[in-house]
């Protein structure tokens, strides 16, 4: 993947004249300098509880939190994104890591069949300024919202006014929006993918984690294109899902790129269920595709140890 310039980049106009050179470093970080998006995503601690970090056919390093951050530090991420208070315990420990902060959260203990989903913002991007102030490697911030929640109009609302206030701090932005909720029939309705893609423009994100949809003819690589489409300049990546076996994650994630053109992956259970080794392999297999236009062959041989990946 050929890297880009400063000048390439596309600053956002609501990003201060004086916060700019920070929102380039910002952005150059979170990408590895290629435009191109590999997240690490940390923030299901509150969102799955423990089921993904302990359990049948998880590793038992999964149980200790750290695990998340030696992955971070050893393998080759983009940014680690995470709740504040999970950050902030570790992030002394590991400064070299690019950290997203993931503004919001919720359990899943509540069923929509209950209540439709809500997912309200923890604490205030002061909070988060100020750890940055303090000398934590934060480039980002990320937000959750529920597309088709009878809650939405809260959601978008708080979203849009994190984006203006991140961007004139030079932070970029990633929304998570998944359609979710009692109106909602079908979340991974390639239609409802595509919308919520535009509505992530809309709100000014840098970049949107959806859902690979699940079409009704061809596959879902193809029916992603009309969300990568829809996104415009805001660059679209997909959510990993479960834990699969690596070459079928990555053949998934080649032709999320160059078949529905993705601009990146955001991964968290297919990586940090694994053992640390493991796990630092598909994070350098996974940044191969991602980052470095590697074909599936040759990520598969990075993740099998046959060779090394260095960006």
């Amino acid at each position: 993947m050929p890297r880009i310039t400063r000048d390439q980049v596309r600053v956002p106009a609501d990003v201060m004249p004086e916060s700019r050179e920070v929102y380039l470093d910002n952005y150059l970080k979170a990408t590895r300098n290629t435009g191109r998006l590999m997240l690490f995503a940390c923030d299901q601690k509150i969102e799955h509880l423990n089921d993904d970090f302990y359990g049948d056919g998880i590793d038992f390093a999964d149980a200790e939190p750290e695990h998340l951050f030696k992955i971070g530090d050893q393998g080759i991420c983009g940014i680690l994104a995470g709740q504040r208070g999970l950050i902030a315990h570790y992030a002394a420990d590991y400064p070299e890591i690019n950290y997203l902060v993931k503004m919001n959260s919720k359990t899943n203990i509540i069923s929509t069949k209950q209540d439709d989903p809500y997912s309200p913002q923890l604490c205030d991007l002061d909070a988060v300024l100020a750890m940055r102030e303090a000398g934590t490697n934060i480039v980002g911030v990320g937000y959750t919202i529920y597309l088709g929640s009878e809650y939405e109009s809260t959601m978008m609302a708080e979203a849009g006014e994190l984006i203006a206030q991140a961007h004139a701090n030079g932070l970029i932005v990633v929304l998570w929006i998944y359609p979710r909720g009692k109106a909602i029939e079908a979340e991974k309705d390639p239609a409802l993918i595509a919308g919520a893609a535009g509505v992530a423009l809309c709100l000014g994100a840098d970049f949107v984690k959806v859902n690979p949809p699940k079409a009704a003819e061809g596959t879902s690589a193809e029916a992603l294109k009309i969300a990568s489409l829809a996104s415009g300049r805001c660059g679209l990546v997909c959510a990993g899902g479960s834990t699969v076996d690596a070459q079928t994650f990555l053949s998934q994630l080649y032709e999320q790129i160059h078949v529905g053109g993705a601009c990146g992956n955001a991964t968290g259970r297919n990586i940090h269920q694994r053992s640390l080794d493991e796990a630092v392999r598909l994070t350098k297999a996974i940044s191969a595709i991602t980052l470095a236009d590697a074909d599936v062959a040759e990520a598969l041989a990075i993740f099998n140890g046959e060779r090394d990946f260095v960006l």
